[in-house]
């Protein structure tokens, strides 16, 4: 499934146990898996972890969200509640290079499994942990999903309008972004184990992750004593940068406009693209932190061009000038967008119960390492193949484990 035309991909031969749930956990380990690691997905015997049938809008099929999540995964079950399973779970530890967990916190070591275990069980193991909060925290046993580490950790305090409630972004990064984190940290790790021999413990918290993503904002609070404002769309202290709505009005009928304070190229090509070249000698536009003083003036002008053609129309003349300008694409949209079907960013695949499926792909592009994108498992679909391959079990021993429940 691996092979590719340029060798084999990059972490090809790298086996990955993945007992994590909903997002922050499948995304890292789903990224590993899209660079050629053999990602097999270990999950309770009786429905599978929560991805996958809370989001469902069919009861016979696993939800789009964790389709979305678990690409190119391989799927076991094991009950960790008997001793017969940890045992089982302990014998897949031995064969593998990753160990990676993001259960409430403390639940694995309470299992009987943490690093101390794990290394005594197989000490060229990695052993990663995604928390909520740090263990060392005064949080640490508190719960997290997305939002709340967007709350914590300040993605969601830098982000609304003026004089308004803070507003999530709608993008996951609490999840998502602390499992990019985490995988760079597994694979750095894999080369630190190079010359080591030895594995090591990764732990991330996903609030520090939050953090980590709010540098820009938090360098500019570390200037001032003040608590640093929201600015909604704009960028602080230049013009023009914000949304301008486009033809015919819809709710998603934007363009995003910037000129760099950095560029004053940008604001001169800008005005002679929208037809506004009187605007080179008005006084209010000399530069950025003056257009942003005049900030309506600018912004009356641009629009006045915008609300006269589509998005895609401000977008093509506007960033075609060499501008800073993107159109405001909305989920559905980018569902059925031409160029990123023609490049694999969206692609289709046959899910053995949803039949074709339109899923993202993954934007990470490399000569020498390319894995096309396979569908998510189904519940243990890979019992005989892995059990058989990795320990040796018998198919008969397998069906027995499985009447016990035991897988």
């Amino acid at each position: 499934m691996n092979d590719t035309a340029n060798g084999q991909p990059a972490l090809n031969g790298i086996k990955v146990l993945d007992l994590t749930q909903f997002e922050a956990g499948p995304s890292c380990t789903e990224a590993l898996a899209w660079l050629g690691a053999e990602v097999v997905k270990v999950e309770e015997p009786e429905r599978g972890e929560p991805g996958r049938w809370g989001f469902s809008n069919r009861a016979d099929a696993d939800g789009h969200y964790f389709i979305f999540y678990n690409l190119n995964k391989r799927s076991v079950t094991c009950n960790l509640k008997s001793d017969e399973g940890k045992a089982l779970l302990a014998s897949l530890i031995e064969k593998v290079d990753v160990v990676i967990e993001n259960m409430a916190p403390g639940t694995f070591a309470r299992l009987g499994f943490d690093f101390e275990r794990i290394g005594q069980l197989n000490p060229a193991a990695i052993f990663a942990q995604i928390k909520g909060f740090s263990p060392h925290s005064p949080h640490a046993d508190y719960l997290a999903f997305d939002m709340i580490a967007q709350a914590t950790g300040g993605t969601m305090g830098v982000n609304g309008e003026p004089d308004a409630p803070p507003v999530r972004p709608g993008a996951t990064i609490g999840d998502t972004g602390t499992g990019m984190l985490c995988a760079m940290g597994i694979i750095a790790a894999l080369f630190q184990r190079v010359t080591t021999g030895r594995g090591q413990h990764i732990e991330i918290a996903m609030r520090d992750a939050m953090l980590n993503y709010c540098r820009t904002p938090m360098s500019r609070q570390a200037s001032t004593d003040e608590v640093l404002p929201r600015t909604g769309n704009a960028i602080m202290g230049t013009a023009p940068s914000g949304l301008y709505q486009c033809k015919p009005g819809g709710p998603d009928d934007y363009c995003y406009i910037f000129a760099s304070r950095g560029n004053e190229e940008h604001w001169r090509r800008l005005v002679r693209a929208i037809g506004r070249e009187e605007l080179l000698d008005d006084p209010r536009m000399a530069d950025g932190a003056t257009r942003a003083e005049h900030r309506r003036a600018v912004d009356e002008a641009i629009a006045g061009f915008t609300s006269q053609h589509t998005k895609e129309e401000v977008m093509a003349i506007i960033a075609g000038a060499k501008v800073p300008c993107g159109a405001v694409f909305n989920t559905l949209e980018l569902l059925n967008d031409e160029d990123l079907i023609a490049r694999g960013m969206i692609r289709t695949i046959d899910h053995p119960v949803r039949g074709p499926t339109k899923v993202s792909g993954w934007p990470l592009k490399m000569s020498a390492s390319h894995v096309p994108i396979e569908p998510a498992p189904l519940h243990g679909a890979d019992n005989a193949a892995i059990y058989g391959e990795w320990l040796g079990y018998t198919a008969a021993q397998v069906a027995d484990m499985r009447a016990r429940n035991i897988i």
